[in-house]
């Protein structure tokens, strides 16, 4: 199994993660310990997560801990899809970062899928 650092996946999740942090960079300074928190704390939970999963001793924990980072992505969509309501992200560039989010999920789905089968084995 590769290193995390060499998946696809984890680099993807990181570059989103660094526009999700720009991006709300442009927040209201009153959303910085919620809103803003909350969403920096999710898109980073998703790269946090593979990584610490592969360092894990078992596939099963391996596993698991995807299943964390594709929860995360479930968090991230929603807080942004409230963060549009707010009018702090508009629609076109939520769209964008829909389609990234949609994108790494169905990636570690796939990696869920691999790593089932090397568990089944």
């Amino acid at each position: 199994m590769p290193g995390y650092r060499d998946l696809s996946v984890w680099n993807l999740s990181m570059d989103l993660a660094h526009d999700i942090y720009l991006l709300t960079d442009n927040f209201p300074k009153r959303e910085v310990y919620s809103l803003t928190d909350q969403i920096r704390r999710s898109v980073v939970s998703i790269p946090s997560n593979m990584a610490e999963g592969h360092e894990r001793d078992t596939t099963k924990d391996y596993l698991r801990f995807i299943s964390v980072s594709r929860g995360s992505l479930g968090e991230l969509d929603a807080q942004l899809q409230f963060a549009v309501r707010l009018h702090y992200v508009d629609q076109a560039k939520f769209e964008n970062l829909r389609e990234r989010i949609n994108h790494v999920s169905r990636m570690l789905k796939n990696l869920q899928k691999s790593l089932r089968r090397k568990l089944n084995e």
